[in-house]
Parts: C-alpha cells; sequence; structure tokens
C-alpha cells in the first residue's frame, strides 16, 4: 500500500481492490476458497507460496486459468518448494520442452543481494539439512515414500549416439499420439544403464515408426519391447514386417506391476544408471502406488502428470534384468 499510494485513487478492503490513476485494478484472494475468483477476468495472476495452495492443480485448472481467456492472460507461481504436489508438477513442466506455455526457474536464497552470506551460513548451523536444502537452496527433496527410491543417486549414465563395438542394446517403446507421448528408451545392456531417449508427440504413426526404425540403424537392438495395447497392436505388427526383434507387452495391471516392480528393485540394488533427463527424473520420483480393495496394487503418475517415460524404461529393463554384462 505505502509503495502504491502515490498512483492509488481508490482502496476496497471489502472488495480487496485497488484502482489506480492508469485504470488498473489489483485484486487480492486468498486461494483456502478458490470458487472466489470465479466469474472473474484478469490479464495476470500471481499466486505466492503456491506450494502451500491445497489441491493446486485443480484451482489452476477449473478456476484460474479460465479467468485469463478474456484477456489472454498469464500467470505466474512463486513458492518455497514443498512435496510433490501440483506447484511441482508446474514446475516440471517448466522443464519440458515439449511443453511450450511453461518455463520454470530455480533461484536460492544466495541470489538475492540483500541477504548477507553470513546470515545464510548461520541458518546452515542451525538447520537440518533437509530443512536447508528445501527453505535456503529451493530444492525439491526426493519423496522417500515414493515407488522409485535412489532416483538421484541413479543419475550417472552417459549419452550415446549410436552403437558402440561390444555392446548390446536394449529398447523399451510407449506409444502415444495426442495427449500421451511416444517414448523409446534405449539400454545399453554391457552398462546396465539407458544410453538415448526419444520422446515426441503430434506425430503420426507411420512417422513414429520411421524414427524408431532409424533409431534401430543407429543401435542394432537386440530386442525392441514395445506395448501392444490400443494403438500398439498395428504398430508391433507393422515393426514385425520390417523384421525388427520387437517382442509385444500386453499391459495388464499384474504384467505393469511385475515390471514396475522389477524397475524399482533395480533402483534400490543400485544396478540401474539413467540419464540427466528432467521429464524422465520427475516422472520416476512422482511415480504413485495405490492399494486396491483386492490387497493388490496399483502404479500410475499422479493427476495431471504422464508415466511414458516410466513405462518405456520398465519396458526395456525387462529384456536387461536377466541379460549377463559382459563388460559392466
Amino acid at each position: 500500500m505505502r509503495v502504491l499510494k502515490p498512483i492509488t485513487v481508490r482502496v476496497s478492503a471489502s472488495d480487496h481492490r485497488i484502482e489506480n490513476i492508469a485504470g488498473g485494478v489489483l485484486e487480492f484472494w486468498s486461494l483456502d476458497n478458490p470458487d472466489s475468483a470465479r466469474g472473474r477476468k484478469y490479464k495476470r495472476i500471481i499466486v505466492d507460496e503456491a506450494a502451500m495452495v491445497p489441491d493446486l492443480m485443480d484451482a489452476w485448472q477449473y478456476v484460474l486459468r479460465p479467468t485469463l481467456v478474456d484477456y489472454s492472460g498469464d500467470a505466474y507461481f512463486l513458492s518455497t518448494p514443498k512435496g510433490r504436489g501440483g506447484f511441482w508438477q508446474m514446475w516440471q513442466w517448466g522443464q519440458d520442452p515439449l511443453q511450450s506455455e511453461w518455463a520454470s526457474w530455480q533461484m536460492p536464497s544466495n541470489v538475492n543481494p540483500k541477504i548477507p552470506q553470513s546470515e545464510l551460513d548461520a541458518m546452515r548451523d542451525t538447520m537440518p539439512e533437509r530443512v536447508y536444502q528445501q527453505e535456503i537452496n529451493a530444492l525439491f527433496l526426493e519423496d522417500a515414500g515414493g515407488v522409485f527410491r535412489g532416483v538421484a543417486d541413479a543419475v550417472t549414465a552417459q549419452a550415446q549416439a549410436q552403437r558402440q563395438d561390444g555392446h548390446s542394446y536394449a529398447f523399451g517403446v510407449d506409444w502415444g499420439r495426442s495427449n500421451d507421448a511416444t517414448v523409446i528408451t534405449v539400454l545399453d545392456m554391457e552398462q546396465r544403464a539407458a544410453v538415448a531417449i526419444e520422446r515426441f508427440t503430434q506425430v503420426e504413426y507411420t512417422h513414429q515408426l520411421g524414427r524408431l526404425r532409424a533409431m534401430c540403424e543407429r543401435f542394432n537392438p537386440v530386442t525392441i519391447i514395445a506395448e501392444t495395447n490400443s494403438m500398439g497392436g498395428p504398430l508391433v505388427e507393422a515393426l514385425q514386417r520390417m523384421d525388427l526383434p520387437v517382442v509385444p507387452f500386453n499391459t495388464t495391471n499384474a504384467t505393469k506391476a511385475a515390471a514396475i516392480d522389477a524397475l524399482a528393485l533395480a533402483f534400490e540394488r543400485r544396478e540401474l544408471r539413467i540419464l540427466n533427463d528432467p521429464t524422465l527424473i520427475a516422472e520416476l520420483q512422482a511415480y504413485e502406488m495405490e492399494r486396491l480393495p483386492s490387497g493388490l496394487y496399483r502404479y500410475s503418475a499422479p493427476d495431471g502428470m504422464h508415466d511414458d517415460c516410466v513405462i518405456s524404461l520398465a519396458l526395456a529393463w525387462q529384456a536387461v534384468a536377466n541379460y549377463t554384462p559382459l563388460l559392466f
């Protein structure tokens, strides 16, 4: 208020509203009740401490985003990272090159020129390490209760552009078209490491097959494990007609659970290394497990996220798990 006072012409505390001399309007709302913003029109929305907002993703999709339509507006979400909820999902969208509408930045406290380093050092001496990493270094901490543990420690693989002499390769393919992405993961069977990932959306199936065939020419895989559900059946048949070493994988709750369990065990035993791919890491760290009334478990991505990279990696690992490495 003190900063805006020279340009303020009207203040309404009851309406949470400030009007300025240029005709601009600022309104302030709490997202404890997102419905209070329904029916309004904004050019810009700024949500502070977004990670603390309950059901942030629902508030954004059902209430906030529609208020930006009239003016083709934009939105900023600012927060200390906390957990792996809606704010974390938005941050991951900003790291994903396929999400062109989103951008995200990470700003630890030491980039603020107004905070003395001595203050940060003193806080580090008295704060638990995890608290310091979250509150001061602005890091999203790995959820120890997730399906996959030790993901961050596994990010040591090096990318390969093509087949290396003496190495064998396995592909895992999870098909998509519009909403979901098609992901092709290449694992070096000797090194037990992911060495290449192709991920794309909005590509016709004939072109997807062309991209997969081009990757086969680069790596000459021993096996390609590809999902057959939905559109996967005809695509697998097309690969077989090309004489490619494709193995169909029919995804059911039982087969998916077995593949995910095997992949989770590989991370726990440090048997698998992965590339520093933000989308892959985000999907792995967010992956969820739900216990069904039958006593079985169902694995899936959280609402608003995808698991294309996870499934592709899990399929490729199926080929590698029982393989005896020659070099590594």
